[in-house]
């Protein structure tokens, strides 16, 4: 079932999880600087910030990849959290612990296994960050570390000897080193969307915690920001 590489390109495969955000397309772009045959994957988990599916559509066609699959994984039913229920409001300054903008095990969720065992890739490329960053559980190392055992745990393919590796380029970087980052390898932030409460034609709010995030980075940056804001 695994094969070494891909076979239109003789290079490695790799599954790449792309939100549509700032973050994500960073992460495609290193991933494919890296030599890497990219698949691209999102999920449509009934988040409330659906522009940002249409976000990574156009952010995969700007950089390329091998395909690209969009997954409904209505994981937001079960509510619990701001960007998925309606009834709890998208909080617009930063709170003590973890905010409400938390989606119960997103992570644990949308980390691409199946896909990745299917396609014979040994490498996962997944966006977190845990500097500048809103306090998730699930984007901290000790997690990465602890879902890649996991993986390697209970997948045939690395228990037959082609164990997964979870790569987390951005997780130690700041924002304004990450755009930096994106900047150099070509990616147009101008087509990404970061907001929780994006209206449907991707313009952000300008006030929820990832829009304080990503302002801040560009501010530190040294670049124009390119989000158009309502």
């Amino acid at each position: 079932m695994n094969v070494a590489a891909d076979p239109a390109t003789a290079r490695p495969r790799a599954v790449v999880l792309v939100s549509g955000g700032l973050d994500s397309a960073t992460a495609l772009a290193i991933a494919r600087d890296a030599g890497y045959a990219c698949y691209a994957l999102s999920f449509d988990y009934g988040q409330r910030h659906v522009s940002e599916i249409d976000a990574a559509r156009r952010i995969t066609a700007m950089l390329g990849v091998e395909e690209f699959r969009l997954f409904p994984l209505q994981i937001g039913s079960f509510g619990g959290s701001a960007l998925t229920d309606n009834a709890i409001a998208v909080p617009e300054s930063p709170s003590a612990g973890i905010p409400v903008t938390y989606v119960p095990a997103r992570n644990t969720v949308f980390l691409a296994l199946a896909w990745a065992e299917v396609l014979g890739a040994q490498d996962v490329f997944i966006g977190v960050n845990a500097v500048d960053f809103s306090g998730y559980p699930d984007c901290r190392p000790e997690y990465i570390q602890a879902f890649e055992r996991m993986a390697n745990l209970a997948t045939r393919s690395a228990v037959e000897g082609q164990p997964f590796r979870i790569h987390t380029p951005l997780i130690d970087l700041s924002k304004a080193d990450i755009i930096h980052r994106g900047r150099a390898l070509g990616v147009d932030y101008g087509l990404t969307v970061s907001c929780y409460a994006a209206d449907a034609q991707g313009r952000a709010c300008g006030r929820c915690d990832s829009c304080r995030l990503r302002r801040d980075g560009f501010a530190a940056a040294g670049v124009t920001d390119p989000t158009r804001y309502l």
